[in-house]
């Protein structure tokens, strides 16, 4: 993502935010690029300024996260320094704390992606509710459906054959009169 000297939105950002521990970060490198300054001073500036930065919203990724998360940042950086993941209310500290025109009005930018993210994640939620309790009616229904049909089914087959009559002459044969002869 290039961004010297030119405003990116805020759908040009989303694509560099994902989750992480729970959290939806933006890793330094992309950060810096968005600010337009180095990963090095951007680090340094949350250096010195480490109370503003707990570690509960920026953390040092591990190697493994690193692997997991972004495989394209070991084109952009040297992997001997695992890279730094910001919230969102960690990228707008940074942008405050580096003190540059760029950084305080691509923070808007961030802010805005972050919003975007947080605001589809909650459609999706209510969505996936929404088709749970659609399902759970539908088995309920399927249940009810099936008992209905098995009540039903004695009345839908054919009724027997009545008895007929026979025709002709017929002797009925009594076994005890045979026995009084």
């Amino acid at each position: 993502m290039k961004s010297e000297g030119k405003i990116v939105s805020a759908a040009h950002i989303e694509p560099h935010i994902f989750a992480l521990r729970g959290e939806k970060v933006l890793l330094d490198v992309d950060l810096a690029q968005i600010y337009g300054v180095p990963t090095k001073a951007l680090n340094r500036a949350v250096k010195r300024n480490k109370e503003r930065f707990p570690e509960d919203f920026l953390f040092q990724l591990t190697r493994d996260e690193l692997m997991r998360c972004q495989i394209g940042t070991a084109s952009k950086r040297n992997l001997r320094y695992r890279p730094y993941a910001f919230t969102e209310h960690r990228a707008l500290m940074a942008a405050n704390v580096l003190n540059s025109r760029r950084a305080v009005e691509m923070s808007v930018y961030v802010i805005r992606a972050f919003v975007r993210i947080r605001r589809e994640l909650t459609v999706n939620e209510t969505v996936a509710r929404r088709l749970a309790e659609i399902e759970r009616v539908l088995l309920k229904h399927d249940g009810a459906l099936r008992d209905l049909y098995e009540k039903i089914r004695p009345l839908l087959l054919p009724p027997p054959d009545p008895k007929r009559r026979e025709i002709g002459f017929h002797v009925k044969y009594d076994e005890s009169a045979k026995a009084k002869r």
